[in-house]
């Protein structure tokens, strides 16, 4: 029903009032009785060989909903009734910020892909811990960013302020130092601030009565080099593992005319690009840390291919918006199928 009749109709809208219609749709009907239990009886697998440990936590199956969906913890209960294991939310900064001027998200239908330049546009960290004190047990990561008017040396600030407000109500954090979309955060991707921006949370994180994970979203575009740079960088600083990866701004091999639209990429091109990289990273550190693989999977065969190339756990967004729920499903199915 997704693709025959639901995509076609949002597809039909513009790519923002989707989103929007979206949530508020799913908010509504999940307030009506029983349908909730339809949703779950539906699409979720329910099968212990499915469980993970990964970083300390216990995941009911590795599929989980990368970060940029659901930014303000609005929907995170309703998302996983569709069978994700993990939830999540973010990017969130100390304060609400508009983002960019709109239009900022763009499909490539030809490309199945989507462009952004949504620039952290969220209701600011007050607002989603207030929705967060209401979770049932959905476990959930946190993607924490700075403001765009906060320059990049007090940048390690508004990354404390948001991990000391969050901690009581998330189970991992994510570093997000890759966005294209702010001006100047890939700088932080550096060796030196970065390794000066993670070591500032561990101290906060280790003076815990008990720490969390924190984890490091990387571009795809970064160089060998530089990915050996994270691996030091992970090793050095002892966070608990990589988010492999994040938009792109490569166009490479794009067929449709909105390719020229600025922003970070996501999709079925970025398929090939993010296994390259997490297959370096787990090849290169002797799989020394666990790697959250998230970047164009369309499909269960994506997603293996993915977990075999070193991912401990995988993350959907754009394919979930291209093929829909079913898809989590599928990639559970696959993976019981393939591996038990």
């Amino acid at each position: 029903m997704y693709k025959s009749i639901l995509k076609p109709f949002f597809f039909s809208l513009d790519p923002e009032k989707a989103h929007h219609f979206t949530f508020n749709s799913l908010k509504f009907i999940n307030k009506i009785p029983g349908v909730s239990a339809i949703i779950r009886s539906k699409f979720q697998v329910n099968d212990t060989r499915l469980e993970r440990e990964v970083f300390g936590l216990k995941f009911k199956n590795p599929v989980g909903l990368a970060a940029g969906l659901d930014k303000d913890a609005k929907l995170y209960s309703e998302l996983e009734h569709f069978g994700f294991g993990f939830i999540e939310i973010g990017t969130i900064t100390p304060k609400a910020q508009d983002g960019n001027p709109k239009k900022r998200l763009f499909r490539l239908v030809e490309d199945h892909a989507l462009i952004n330049r949504m620039g952290f546009n969220n209701g600011g960290i007050d607002q989603a811990i207030e929705r967060l004190k209401k979770n049932k047990g959905t476990l959930i990561g946190g993607n924490i960013g700075k403001n765009k008017v906060t320059p990049n040396e007090q940048a390690i600030d508004d990354y404390e302020i948001c991990f000391d407000a969050l901690f009581p109500y998330v189970d991992y954090f994510v570093v997000n130092v890759s966005s294209p979309n702010t001006p100047n955060l890939r700088a932080l991707q550096d060796k030196e601030p970065l390794t000066a921006l993670l070591n500032a949370l561990q101290t906060k994180n280790n003076g815990k009565p008990k720490s969390k994970p924190i984890l490091l979203k990387i571009a795809p575009d970064l160089t060998d080099s530089q990915l050996l740079d994270i691996i030091d960088i992970v090793a050095e600083t002892k966070i608990a593992g990589v988010i492999a990866t994040n938009t792109t701004i490569s166009r490479e091999g794009l067929q449709s005319e909105k390719k020229v639209e600025t922003g970070g990429l996501s999709g079925k091109p970025l398929t090939q690009r993010s296994t390259e990289v997490i297959r370096f990273l787990a090849d290169k550190s002797n799989r020394a840390f666990p790697i959250i693989g998230v970047g164009g999977i369309h499909s269960p065969a994506d997603a293996i291919e993915k977990l075999e190339a070193g991912a401990s756990l995988i993350q959907l967004y754009t394919g979930f918006i291209y093929e829909g729920p079913a898809l989590i499903k599928a990639i559970n199915k696959k993976i019981l199928e393939q591996y038990n």
